[in-house]
């Protein structure tokens, strides 16, 4: 059976570049890829770096069947035939594209095969011992190596790249300035897409959320009541049980009195 139509397929959204800003969610789990797509975002993206992730995948596309979802290979990747394996298997599963954080060397590889590939540009948070956390493009220099490593990625075949934390007016100028997909997350809104993770938008931990950032809910504080809440109905539980409260007759299913008596004539006559 032929699986249904996404609702975009990377001829769609190079179609759509420059003629408006496209909504883009990591979700982590069903219900979110379920809710995205519900509350009508363009784009997902969710992690596949981990066995627990790469075994979560096929429950995401079935939780958002009409979605584009593309699927965050690890960092760190050794080979461009370990890159192409990784990628095939989200592929299979039901990804509609993969990222990849790795150089235009590995990147080249998997564009070859026809894999659609999303890399990454700005700052990148495993490689802050070169940088720091902090925007990047900044300086000219700055600004220029970026230009550069976007070509580069042009080059190789990616189709699209995140552009993390860099200057928001740089952000624009960059977008105007190449076929990709340039995908913003804490870069302004003149990029090709919107970035936030929904971690972020929900406000699901305890830190404050970062600069780029805005959390719409309180989960971390809805987390917190809601262990309270178990505490306390364990607490009562325990109790109940404790002082004959439960269970109650209506928790409880009988048998006819004659079938026990007779049940209990019989074990009574037994040698």
């Amino acid at each position: 059976m032929l699986r249904p139509r996404k609702k975009y397929t990377v001829f769609d959204l190079r179609q759509l570049k420059g003629k408006r800003c496209l909504t883009h969610i990591h979700v982590k789990s069903p219900p979110e890829a379920a809710a995205a797509e519900e509350a009508g975002v363009d784009l997902m993206s969710c992690s596949f770096d981990s066995p627990e992730a790469q075994s979560r995948l096929p429950a995401l596309v079935a939780a958002a069947p009409d979605s584009f979802l593309s699927a965050a290979t690890p960092h760190g990747l050794a080979t461009p035939d370990e890159a192409i394996r990784i990628a095939f298997r989200a592929l299979e599963i039901g990804a509609s594209s993969v990222y990849c954080s790795a150089s235009p060397f590995i990147i080249e590889a998997m564009a070859r095969e026809g894999i659609p590939v999303v890399g990454h540009l700005g700052l990148v948070p495993r490689h802050v011992t070169w940088t720091g956390y902090r925007a990047i493009g900044r300086t000219v220099e700055e600004a220029m190596q970026l230009y550069g490593r976007m070509k580069e990625l042009e080059n190789a075949g990616a189709y699209a790249a995140e552009l993390e934390v860099v200057p928001h007016n740089l952000a624009r100028f960059l977008t105007s300035q190449t076929g990709l997909i340039l995908m913003s997350l804490g870069s302004g809104s003149g990029c090709d897409t919107q970035f936030l993770f929904s971690d972020d938008i929900l406000g699901d931990y305890d830190e404050r959320p970062p600069r780029h950032a805005r959390a719409y809910r309180n989960f971390a504080e809805e987390h917190r009541r809601l262990q309270l809440e178990r505490v306390a109905a364990f607490r009562e539980y325990i109790t109940d049980v404790h002082e004959g409260r439960f269970p109650e007759r209506c928790h409880l299913v009988e048998m006819e009195k004659q079938f026990l008596d007779q049940v209990v004539r019989s074990i009574g006559a037994a040698p």
